[in-house]
This record gives structure tokens, C-alpha cells and sequence, in this order.
């Protein structure tokens, strides 16, 4: 958007120049390049934790920012995660600890959330006062951008148990526009392998090949936390499962048969591990259902968008669906094909 701005302040469009000068203060000199436009306009802060973040996170953000020309504020929320995780014990003595140091599943998640959701008060707090400290006139506010796509929206939590959580109500999925939340983390990292060689941005593929994580746990010798293996599945098994869920309009027992065609077969995925997967993506996606009642607007960028609560009326609160009917006809279907494929190979050995 920056690049398409500064192209136009060239080409002398007289709105555009209008505009920039109101929204981002400018009087006779205009932006000459794009990174100098969008450290006047974007903002980013990376908002980590002594012990859970890594260096190489820290860093891929500070080099991406400098890449862009953000305004950019590298800071660590320590304080303000352990002066709300003390109210707890200082109200009822009890000490909530992480999984890694003995604590609870229910604790761990506490903790992350803490965590979490201070990112968003964080988030829009210098949003507010951005402004005011680089002296803008009128101080005045920002907008604040989401962060979470299509497949964390979709997934929700990690188990019954509810041990991790991949969209957090009022965390960084919380905000007043999200661009990116309308696209699985398939097609996400398709277009950024394509925005690194369409504006010679390298950097970009840093984030491409980086090992998804949340980083809300300590990380440790022997534990560093991902995504897919909280999840149970990967993120390119999500993106199918969003698809055939939304553009398909498969339900549970659709869905088993479709990718049973798709999955299954010999030397591949056992029927009864594509019924396992298909019957956990629903699972949480029905528990995690209610969370799409306070998801940010997303920008319109594919027809498998869960942003479908505005536009559609079927509930945001389903019952359990592990004694559901159609579990229940992946069950059989699952037990019959085991049958056949057991009958097959006795006729086999007995030749």
C-alpha cells in the first residue's frame, strides 16, 4: 500500500497527496519512498517474555520492521504478567505454576493467557498514546490490526482437556480490523514466499520456514512449545479441513469420506487415523465455535472465511458431538472397512 501511495504522490494525484498530508502529517516535503510513508502511518511492537520468547523471534520482527520502516518498540511484558498472575495469590494464596515447573493443565493455560490478553491492553494502549508521543497534533489514536488467520480461528483449543489454546478471546485476535483473518496459514506463507520476490524483501523467508509457536511457555532444554503438536495435526491438514467445511459445505461424515479419498489407501493414512483427525478438528471446532461471536472483521479475501457470524445464523453454541450421529457413522464406517481389510489379508495369507 505504502509503494502504491508514493507511486501516486509522483504521479501527482492530488487526492492522494491530500490525504497523506492530513493522515500523516505532512506539509510541503511528502514521502520520497515507501519505508519513509509507512513510519509515519504503521506501527509494530514486539511484546515478549524473558524466558518464553526467543531471540530469533525477537529479531525476525526488529529486522522485518526495519525492512518496512515501521515505527518499532521492542519491550518485554515480565512485569505486567506477574503483577496480574500475583492478584491470584494474593487473594487466595494459592501460586498457579507453568506445565514445565509442575503445574496443572488448567494453570499452564492460565498463565499463557495472562499473557495473551495483556498483549491486546498493551496493544491498544499504544495505540492511544502512539500519537501523542511523536508530538502528532490533536494526538488523536490508531487503529489497531489483528493477527490471527484462518486455522487458529478454526482450531480453538488443543484438547479436552483444555491444555492450550490457539485463539484466545481479547488477545491479539482482538483488535479493529484483521487483514489476515480471512486466509489459512497455507496460503498465508504463499504469499509471503511471493511478497519476498515481488519487493526483494528476503527477511520474509525467515517467517516462512520457522517452526510455528506461540512461545507462551518457558522454553527449555529439553521443551520448546509448537503448534502442531499441541494441535494434534498440521496446519496443511487445517487448511483442507476449512475448505471442505466452508466451500464444500462437508460435514463431519462428508468430510471423513472425502479425505479417506483423498488420505487413505494403502501405505497411507489408516481409516481409522483420518476418522481421528476429522472427529478432533470438529470437536474443537464446535467447543471453539462461540469465540467467531466476538472475532475482529476480517478483510474479505477467501469464500473458506470463518468470519461468517455477521452473515450467518446457525448457531455459535453446539452441543458435544462425540455421541453425535454422524460420529457415529464414522465409527461404523471405520470398523467395516477394518473388517473388510482384516478379511482381505487372511484370504491372502491363506493362499
Amino acid at each position: 500500500m505504502c509503494k502504491l501511495v508514493v507511486e501516486a504522490i509522483k504521479a501527482g494525484n492530488e487526492e492522494v497527496i491530500e490525504d497523506v498530508k492530513r493522515i500523516a502529517v505532512y506539509s510541503d516535503k511528502l514521502p520520497e519512498t515507501a519505508e519513509e510513508f509507512c513510519n509515519q502511518i504503521f506501527h509494530t511492537v514486539y511484546m515478549g517474555m524473558e524466558k518464553q520468547s526467543s531471540k530469533e523471534t525477537r529479531q525476525r520482527a526488529k529486522d522485518l520492521a526495519q525492512r518496512i520502516g515501521s515505527y518499532h518498540t521492542d519491550m518485554n511484558i515480565d512485569d505486567t504478567f506477574h503483577a496480574t498472575k500475583n492478584l491470584l495469590t494474593q487473594g487466595t494464596g494459592f501460586e498457579p505454576k507453568f506445565k514445565v515447573h509442575g503445574g496443572s493443565a488448567t494453570e499452564n493455560l492460565a498463565l499463557q493467557n495472562i499473557q495473551a490478553r495483556s498483549r491486546m491492553v498493551i496493544a491498544y494502549y499504544y495505540a492511544q498514546m502512539l500519537p501523542t508521543v511523536r508530538q502528532r497534533p490533536g494526538g488523536g489514536s490508531l487503529l489497531v490490526l489483528g493477527s490471527s488467520n484462518v486455522d487458529e480461528c478454526l482450531r480453538g483449543c488443543k484438547s479436552p482437556e483444555m491444555k492450550c489454546l490457539h485463539l484466545t478471546k481479547y488477545d491479539c485476535s482482538s483488535a479493529d480490523l484483521n487483514p489476515i483473518g480471512s486466509i489459512s496459514k497455507t496460503d498465508l506463507k504463499r504469499f509471503i514466499a511471493w511478497s519476498a520476490k515481488s519487493f526483494d524483501m528476503p527477511i520474509l523467508e525467515e517467517f516462512i520456514h520457522a517452526i510455528p509457536t506461540a512461545e507462551l511457555e518457558p522454553i527449555t532444554e529439553d521443551y520448546v512449545q509448537s503448534d502442531e503438536a499441541d494441535m494434534g495435526m498440521t496446519y496443511d491438514e487445517l487448511s483442507r479441513f476449512g475448505r471442505l467445511r466452508k466451500e464444500s459445505k462437508l460435514g463431519p461424515y462428508g468430510m471423513f469420506l472425502r479425505l479417506l479419498e483423498e488420505w487413505g489407501g494403502e501405505g497411507k493414512m489408516s481409516p481409522r487415523d483420518v476418522a481421528t483427525k476429522v472427529k478432533r478438528f470438529h470437536g474443537f471446532h464446535y467447543i471453539n465455535r462461540h469465540k467467531q461471536a466476538v472475532a475482529t472483521p476480517a478483510v474479505h479475501v477467501e469464500n473458506y472465511s470463518p468470519d461468517d457470524h455477521r452473515f450467518d445464523l446457525r448457531p455459535l453454541v453446539y452441543p458435544s458431538p462425540w455421541q453425535s450421529w454422524s460420529f457415529q457413522k464414522i465409527d461404523k464406517r471405520v470398523e467395516a472397512l477394518e473388517k473388510a481389510l482384516e478379511k482381505k489379508k487372511a484370504a491372502s495369507a491363506s493362499k
